[in-house]
Order: C-alpha cells, then sequence, then structure tokens
C-alpha cells in the first residue's frame, strides 16, 4: 500500500461524527480526551523515535508531520495514546499504516485493507507467512475500526461489520491453505484445485455474534466446523473424520495461537452439536440428526444467528437451509413455548430494577446487560419466526424492528433498547480496546473506572455511572416485563442459566450461594443434561421438564450436608435413569419427594447409590405405609411369602429376594436418615429382614439342592449368626458372620439323590450354595457379603460342622476370644429340633465354670493386643477409640463368661438386653449401667450417621458444615465442638468402667499367678 504524502491531507470522514452516541448528561461531543497524560508523552515520544530511526525520508516526514503542533492527526493520535495502550502498541508497530488510515479515511483504508489480504495470502503456501499475514491485517484492523469507532466516523453496524468481514476472510483463507495442502499431500481430491473451498464438502459455520455480523472489538469466534462424506473425495490411510478433525485444529491453531504478531481471533467450538462428546469437526450427517433428535430451544435460539462464512459455502447454506424447520417451528404447543419462555425466566430480572453497582458489572451477561436484549429479541423470534417469516432477522437490532412491524414489540420498547444496545455494545467496545482484553466486566477499581468514563467521553465518573445504570435498568425492566405472566424460575434464588457454552457469572455466584463448591464444574454438567447425553433426557419433553425442575433441585441438593457430593450422586442417578419424563413429573407434583431425594444425595451416599441403580426404588417411597414403623419378622416373613410364592425358578427366587430385602433396607436407611427410628430401633429392622430372607432362602436353596442330590434321612441343618446379627445390631453396612451346624440322627451315610453325597460333603456343598446364593450378584444385586471365620477351626475347618464336632471343639479346643465370640450366637433358621441343640450346646459353654483369674487375663490381653494393632483413624471411629463399642462388647462378653453359672439369664446375644440382665443380677451398679448404656447408645448413632454419610473414612477436619450439625444433633448438642468435648468425656468414663472391671482387676490376677508360679 502506497504512504500518504506529507501533506497529510484528511479525509471528510472523520471529524465530521455522523453517527453520535445517545444523549447523556456529561457525554462530550467528538473525540474522547486522553486520560493517561504519562502514557501519551511517552508514545508521542516512541512515535519520533521511530520516525528518527526510519530510513525513509518520505516516512520520517510523514511521521514526525503527525504529531507537529497544528497536526489534524495529533487529536486522533492523542485520543488512542491516552487511552488505549493496546491500540498505542498496533500503532507503534505499524506507524505509516496509521498515517495512511488517517489520510484516506476508513472506508477507503477498509477496502483496500481486505483487497490487499486476500490478494497476497489466497496462494500462500507457507503456514507461518499465512499466520503472520492475517495477523498484520488484524493488527491494522484493530487500529482502523478502533479510530473510526472513537471518531464516530463509523456506526455501530459499521464497526461490527468490518470485525465480522474479516473473521470471515479469514477463516476462508486458512480453510483454502489448508485444502490445498491436504490435496497436495495426498490426502483428498479436490474437484477445483484452483478455488480450494467450491465444493470440498468442508464447512465452517458462524454462530453468534459471528454469524449475525456482530462481533465485538476483542471478540472470540463461535464456530462449528462440519463435513460432508458425499462431496469429499478421500484417498488418504486414515479416515475422513480423522482428516477433517486434525485439519481443524490446525484451523483453529492458525486462528489463535499467540505469535510475536498476535494471534487473529479467539476461537471457540464449543458451540457445536454436545461439545463434551463429541469431536471438533463432524459429520453434517451427525449433525442434522442431533438437530433433528435433541436440539434444544436455546440452540435453536443460537441457529437464528447461524451463517456459512468460510470453505464449501453452497454445501454450508444448504446445511442452513436443513436445519430451518428446527429453527422455526411452524407451531408450537404448550410445552415448547414454557420452555422458550424458561430462557428468559431463568436469569432474576426485576422489574422495579433492583440495586445495580456499575463497578465490577458484567455489561453482556449481568442484569439488565446485552444478553438480556438479545434474548428479549430471541425468545419472541423463536415463537412467531415459523410463521412469520419476517421477523427471522439474525441482527438483533433488525429483529427488534420486524417483531415492531408484526407489532410483537411496542415501538417505544424497541427504540429504547435499541439505544441501550448502542450504548452498551459501544462501551463494550471501549472497555475491551483499552487492553485487547477479551471482557465485558467493569472495573472495580475507581481508577480504571474513571479511565474507561474518560475514554467513552463522560467528563466525569458520576455522570458516567448514572448513564449505565440508568441503561442497565431500563434494560432489566423491559426484559423483566418480557412474558410476565410465566412464573419466575429463579427468582429467589438468583440466576441459573444453563445454555449457551460459557459460564454466565451470575449463575456460578448463586451456585456458590447455594453451598456449591464445584460451581464451574456443576455447570457444565448441567449444560451436558440439556444436551441429552443420558438416556432419560433425550426427549424434548424431559428437557423441558429438567429446564421447570433445576431451580427446585438445585436448592435442595444445595441445602444438604454435602451439596457437591449431593449433585455428583444425582448426576449418577439420572444416567441410569431408563427415561425422564415420568420421574420429573413425579418430581414436579411431589416436591416433598424430592426433598427427600436430595437429602439421599447428599447425606446418605450408600442410599444414594441404591437409588442409581434401581430408581424403581422411589416407587416404594410414594407406596402408603413408607414411613410407617418397620414391619415386625412374622408379617415380614408373610410379605415375603406371599413374594415368593409367585417365582418358577430358583434364579428368580434369588431375584425376588433381593429386591425385597433391598426395598425394606432402603426404606429402614430412609427413615434412619429421617431420624425416624433410633441406631438400635435400625439395628433390630435389619436384622429382621436378615433373618427373614435367610430363612427363605435356605429353604429354597436346600429345595434346589435336593433336585439333584436328594436328601439324606435324618438329617438336620441349622445357620448360626454371630456378631452385629446374631446381636441383632445390624448396621448399613453389616456383613454376616455364620456357622453352619449339622446333624443326623439316623444311620444313613448319604444322600438319597440321583447324585447322592457323603454327609459331610452334602452339608459342606449345601453350605456352599446357600452363601452363594446370598452373595452372588444377580441382575438385582447381592444381598449381604458373609463371613464364615468365626466357624468352628477358622478358615482352616470345613464349612459346615456336625453338632458332636460344634459341642466338642468348643469345649476342648475353644480359645477364650472364640467364647467371647459365642455369646453373640443365635441361631437364625433351619431345622426346629436342631436349634433347640444347638442353642442349650450354647447355654452350657456360655454358663460353664471358668478359672476367674485366667479369664480376665485372657480378655485384658486380648483387649490390649487389639488396642495396639489397630489404632482408631479419629476420635470418631467409636470402635476401636478406647471406652468405645470394642470395649462395651468385651465387657459385657467378659461378665456373660464370668458370671454365666451363677446367672445364666445375662447369657444374652443382644448388647443392650445384656446391659439390663447384667443390672437386674447386681453385677453392674446403676451408674456403671448408665454409663455404659446410654454411652452404647451415641456410639450406635454415630456410627450409623458416619456410614450412611461418609463415603470411606471419616476425617473431621474435612466435615461439611451439615454433616457436623447432624453428629451434635445425634448427642442433643448444640455444636461440634460440645460434641467432641462430649465424646472424650464418654470414652473416659467408659473406660474406668473397663478399667475397674476388667484390667485392674486382671493387674491382681496375674500377680496372683506369678505368686502361684514363684
Amino acid at each position: 500500500m502506497t504512504l500518504a504524502s506529507s501533506a497529510l491531507p484528511l479525509h471528510a470522514s472523520f471529524g465530521s461524527f455522523p453517527h453520535p452516541l445517545p444523549p447523556h448528561r456529561g457525554l462530550r461531543a467528538g473525540l474522547p480526551l486522553p486520560h493517561a497524560a504519562a502514557s501519551l508523552a511517552v508514545a508521542l515520544e516512541r512515535w519520533l523515535e521511530n520516525a528518527t530511526r526510519s530510513d525513509d525520508p518520505a516516512v520520517q516526514s510523514l511521521l514526525q508531520a503527525a504529531v507537529a503542533d497544528g497536526s489534524p492527526y495529533l487529536p486522533y493520535l492523542a485520543a488512542l495514546f491516552g487511552n488505549s495502550p493496546y491500540l498505542t502498541l498496533c500503532a507503534l508497530k505499524d506507524p505509516a499504516y496509521l498515517c495512511e488510515v488517517l489520510a484516506q479515511g476508513p472506508d477507503a483504508a477498509w477496502q483496500d485493507l481486505q483487497t490487499n489480504v486476500r490478494n497476497t495470502l489466497f496462494g500462500e503456501k507457507d503456514i507461518a507467512r499465512l499466520m503472520k499475514g492475517l495477523r498484520v491485517g488484524k493488527r491494522r484492523l484493530a487500529l482502523l475500526s478502533g479510530l473510526a469507532d472513537i471518531s464516530h466516523a463509523w456506526s455501530l453496524e459499521q464497526v461490527t461489520g468490518a470485525l465480522s468481514t474479516y473473521a470471515a476472510l479469514a477463516l476462508d483463507l486458512a480453510a483454502t491453505h489448508l485444502l490445498r495442502d491436504g490435496a497436495e499431500g495426498g490426502h483428498i481430491v479436490l474437484p477445483h484445485p484452483d478455488q480450494p473451498c467450491k465444493d470440498s464438502g468442508f464447512v465452517v459455520l458462524g454462530m453468534g455474534k459471528l454469524g449475525a455480523g456482530e462481533l465485538n472489538y476483542s471478540s472470540d469466534i463461535d464456530i462449528i466446523c462440519l463435513y460432508d462424506y458425499d462431496k469429499i473425495t478421500y484417498v488418504g490411510r486414515k479416515s475422513v473424520s480423522e482428516f477433517f478433525v486434525r485439519l481443524t485444529k490446525t484451523l483453529v491453531r492458525i486462528m489463535d495461537e499467540r505469535t510475536a504478531d498476535g494471534y487473529v481471533f479467539r476461537t471457540d467450538l464449543r458451540l457445536r452439536p454436545d461439545p463434551g462428546s463429541t469431536a471438533v469437526c463432524i459429520s453434517t450427517v451427525a449433525a442434522e440428526a442431533y438437530y433433528e433428535s435433541f436440539g434444544q430451544n436455546w440452540e435453536r435460539a443460537a441457529m437464528i444467528k447461524v451463517r456459512a462464512l468460510a470453505g464449501d459455502l453452497e454445501r454450508g447454506d444448504e446445511f442452513v437451509r436443513h436445519l430451518r424447520p428446527f429453527v422455526w417451528r411452524k407451531s408450537l404447543d404448550f410445552y415448547a413455548i414454557q420452555d422458550i419462555h424458561s430462557i428468559k425466566r431463568q436469569i432474576n430480572a426485576h422489574k422495579g430494577c433492583g440495586v445495580v453497582a456499575v463497578a465490577g458489572h458484567n455489561i453482556k451477561l449481568g442484569r439488565g446487560g446485552i444478553r438480556e436484549i438479545e434474548f428479549f429479541a430471541q425468545t419472541q423470534q423463536l415463537i412467531w419466526g415459523g410463521r412469520e417469516p419476517g421477523t427471522r432477522t439474525s441482527r438483533t437490532l433488525e429483529a427488534l424492528q420486524a417483531l415492531v412491524e408484526h407489532s410483537h414489540v411496542k415501538p417505544q420498547v424497541a427504540a429504547e433498547l435499541t439505544v441501550a444496545y448502542r450504548f452498551l455494545r459501544t462501551l463494550e467496545h471501549r472497555l475491551q480496546m483499552i487492553d485487547d482484553a477479551q471482557t465485558q466486566t467493569l472495573p472495580a477499581d475507581p481508577d480504571r473506572l474513571l479511565h474507561l468514563a474518560a475514554f467513552m467521553g463522560f467528563e466525569d465518573l458520576d455522570s458516567f455511572d448514572q448513564a449505565v445504570r440508568s441503561t442497565l435498568c431500563l434494560v432489566e425492566s423491559h426484559y423483566a416485563d418480557l412474558f410476565e405472566e410465566a412464573p419466575d424460575l429463579s427468582s429467589d434464588v438468583g440466576n441459573l442459566v444453563f445454555t449457551g457454552a460459557e459460564d454466565d457469572p451470575d449463575t456460578l455466584r448463586t451456585l456458590g450461594e447455594m453451598g456449591f463448591s464445584n460451581v464451574a464444574g456443576i455447570a457444565a454438567t448441567v449444560r451436558g443434561w440439556h444436551h441429552g447425553r443420558y438416556r432419560a433426557l433425550r426427549s424434548t419433553r424431559a428437557k423441558e421438564l429438567l429446564t421447570e425442575l433445576l431451580p427446585s433441585l438445585l436448592k435442595a441438593l444445595g441445602k444438604t450436608s454435602q451439596p457437591d457430593q449431593a449433585f455428583m450422586h444425582f448426576d449418577d442417578f439420572l444416567g441410569q435413569l431408563p427415561a425422564g419424563v415420568q420421574i420429573f413429573s413425579v418430581f414436579h407434583a411431589n416436591p416433598s419427594l424430592l426433598d427427600l431425594v436430595a437429602v439421599i444425595m447428599g447425606d446418605a451416599p450408600r442410599l444414594a447409590h441404591i437409588l442409581a441403580r434401581r430408581s424403581n426404588t422411589l416407587d416404594a417411597v410414594m407406596a402408603p405405609g413408607f414411613f410407617d414403623t418397620p414391619l415386625g419378622r412374622d408379617d415380614l416373613a408373610t410379605e415375603l411369602d406371599q413374594l415368593v410364592a409367585q417365582s418358577a425358578a430358583y434364579e428368580e427366587t434369588l431375584d425376588l429376594c433381593r429386591l425385597w430385602a433391598n426395598s425394606h433396607k432402603f426404606q429402614i436407611g430412609v427413615q434412619t436418615l429421617q431420624q425416624l427410628l433410633t441406631a438400635r430401633q435400625a439395628g433390630e429392622a435389619l436384622t429382621a429382614v436378615a433373618d427373614v430372607v435367610l430363612s427363605r432362602l435356605l429353604t429354597a436353596t436346600s429345595a434346589e439342592f435336593a433336585r439333584t442330590h436328594g436328601e439324606i434321612p435324618g438329617g438336620g441343618f441349622c445357620v448360626i449368626a454371630m456378631g452385629k446379627m446374631g446381636g441383632r445390631e445390624m448396621t448399613a453396612t453389616s456383613d454376616l458372620d455364620l456357622i453352619t451346624v449339622y446333624e443326623v440322627s439316623g444311620d444313613a451315610e448319604q444322600s438319597d439323590g440321583r447324585r447322592p453325597l457323603s454327609r459331610a460333603d452334602y452339608y459342606i456343598r449345601l453350605t456352599q450354595r446357600f452363601i452363594n446364593g446370598i452373595t452372588a450378584l444377580t441382575r438385582e444385586g447381592s444381598l449381604y457379603e458373609v463371613d464364615m471365620r468365626l466357624r468352628p477351626s477358622g478358615s482352616k475347618g470345613p464349612l459346615a460342622v456336625s453338632l458332636t464336632s460344634f459341642i466338642k471343639y468348643n469345649n476342648e479346643d475353644a480359645w477364650t476370644w472364640e467364647h467371647l465370640a459365642l455369646t453373640r450366637a443365635r441361631v437364625v433358621c433351619g431345622d426346629p429340633l436342631l436349634q433347640g441343640r444347638i442353642e442349650a450346646a450354647v447355654q452350657e459353654v456360655l454358663c460353664r465354670p471358668r478359672d476367674p483369674d485366667k479369664l480376665l487375663v485372657d480378655v485384658a490381653n486380648m483387649r490390649a493386643l487389639m488396642a495396639r494393632e489397630r489404632k482408631p483413624a479419629s476420635i470418631f471411629d467409636v470402635k476401636l477409640t478406647r471406652g468405645g463399642l470394642v470395649d462395651i462388647e468385651f465387657l459385657v462378653q467378659y461378665l456373660i463368661l464370668r458370671h454365666g453359672t451363677q446367672h445364666p439369664a445375662i447369657a444374652r446375644a443382644n448388647v443392650a438386653d445384656a446391659l439390663l440382665a447384667l443390672r437386674e443380677a447386681g453385677l453392674l451398679t446403676a451408674d456403671q449401667l448408665a454409663v455404659l448404656d446410654q454411652a452404647h447408645c451415641l456410639w450406635l448413632e454415630l456410627q450409623g450417621i458416619i456410614r450412611h454419610m461418609v463415603e470411606g473414612a471419616f476425617d473431621p477436619a474435612q466435615a461439611s458444615d451439615g454433616l457436623r450439625h447432624r453428629l451434635a444433633q445425634a448427642a442433643s448438642l448444640a455444636s461440634f465442638e460440645q460434641l467432641q468435648q462430649h465424646m472424650e468425656q464418654t470414652y473416659g468414663a467408659v473406660y474406668a468402667v473397663f478399667g475397674a472391671l476388667i484390667e485392674t482387676p486382671a493387674d491382681a490376677a496375674r500377680l496372683r499367678t506369678d505368686s502361684a508360679t514363684a
């Protein structure tokens, strides 16, 4: 381009200000005055240095004359140098071009720039030179459009149009280069090698402001890249998809990689169909299928602005035409209109305009911002555009006017929004011109805000503040009037906007205020829901219902003790749902059910996993009686018998037993979570379920086993529960400690089936089949984990033992710890006659005379060994901490063995029952009973809460406020700190009783033993 003469003729278009800003108090006419005098002085000094260093006398003269007193260029340079560090940098890199623009005027300079860039770079084969040329062109456009903007030589439409046109030109030149390179590399065959893009099948669609020709000064560009299988001749070694994905990634690098020359445009591909799960370039067939099947109303709104702008324009235009039925529906049902309304309603707009702080406000996404004007137009376009083609324009201001012409917007409203839109977009440009920052957030710092006000041409900060505030309030007021009859989705919580690809700052703030921590991750996940990634969310109606449900859902999840965990579990739940419409409708009709589900998701991970795997469990929650007192054993047995009577096969019985038991365990878990049951009541209820289901499984398994192996005449078989099940104290995570015992009264040595087995093998194999029936993972899950290590001889002994062996082992070979464990033995199912003999044998073992000193020393030593080898993780390890559950259980079991001979009634498997029996027998004082019983209740309550609400190890330091409150509440205390103090005191009190009854007497017993030995 030829440099202007040193005469410095000033083009008429500069200085005439044909496109003034709307009138505001305090707004100067003309160029903005320089705000930073120091920056202006430094820039002028560097300008003159550039003139001195130039080898071209004409350039020297030109640059020196531009800043001489009286130069017509000087006010323009002062406006740039005193306000925009970014434009100053551009000017100092290319001062001669700036003078050329000032001499030519913006219109001519813009035409020359386009022509020069296209002619120079169309045939460029070197990617580095292409990237440099595009960046130099963008830098020059920044100077040109910046000058035209601040001098009002160009209208807003001209500024945004020039930026959009250059973006399209840059994309087309990049696509041209890459397609030519692909053909020369032997990957594709181009129909028109001299025009690589023509009929190439590769399409670049412009979205958002780029598609509408409304790019802002530092905008990124939203694009969608597609390829058409039918138009592409691919001859490479890989796949068409891989080739175009690689091409697209290189295209993005050409556009937005920062080099020494800067960048062209930041490029965003997140408006493509379901960006979280699709490649950066997809086929036209896949894209069309997505929009036809899963497209959302906000994507319809985005497609209002779509335009084919690079690559194969003919195929791109065809794709856009194909989408017209998706974007412009001729008829809309009530739910579709409601969903369109929800685009607006997700923004917390105040009709009366609430307090808007200018400093730090986002003028695009914040209240009263640019987005609200765009949504104002787009939502109505979606409703009316199908029947009124005249409303289908992509530009915001044109859309407002079209809606006026079709009587959908009042002329005054459109006129006021137009003025506001121009003001806010101009403010956006000035904000971005300062540092080329991709921001729409006004500075919070007063000095920087004053700088921006000066660059806008305001005389002082007060007048600027008033102008901005009045504009935002005007927009918000009109936006709040839109669809006024539709209920607000966010009025009581704040913004909840999950449309588009970028995070809404007010929505992130709202999520944070609700209690969530990973707010960006949650927003991204919700956007994924709307994209229909889950089976339950693929129907339009399901997504519409979810939109309506979201505020209530997020509020409910946010109130739980662990909001982020609650959200993740709900996401897991959604991912497993086979369909969404029914369950979302139920949530709408039953808000209390939604609150309950939220509590489960946040406070009970185990129950949340059950819900995620078995969503039909919610059917039970809605059934009458779900929150009534759990059924007793007899009623449970009747219920399960009626259910398994429908079974036609053993495998079906296994599934039915799992469904039944897991449903009741879920019910007990929910009632415990809702504090309708104490830990002891829950333990009794869970044990009753286990007793009944094991009994029916044993019957079914024995019958199935007998089909192959027959029965042993005179044989009996029983299952003994130990540990928590034996003591009727099961928790949500209890496994089953079992022993199986058999007895044969006759002479039969083997079974009478078609595949006979010996006595021992028969009952061992039956035990294996029974345990497998409990633990096997069927399509309905599993029942319990089973531990058989408490059987005689432990893991070395046979799985099933005869009654004779059981009695002999416990009388002759068992260790003291095994007798302690036997205090919790309880026969839960099997032959009634054998059951009586087993109970008598156990009672005999527990009540036989013992050496008191040996018993004391054995018990004290075992507890000391456990204390050394199994350290509690924190004071909330209520099982292992000294003074915790283990100490109470050891103490009770010791007293049963020690005094069972004189007081056989104390041999109770349940700890609470045994404590009362020990007091009645005079073996515990009233004070000791009070300490032990209250501690036992407290430890069980805390253990139950932690096992319901915490996954993995519990760390008190990381506990949420909600969990801390729930734990303190279990002890009827006001704070978590008070709970910890109370626990320390309770541990001490229990340990004192343990010491008085076991450790101190054990020390004395050791001395007696040592003296006797000596």
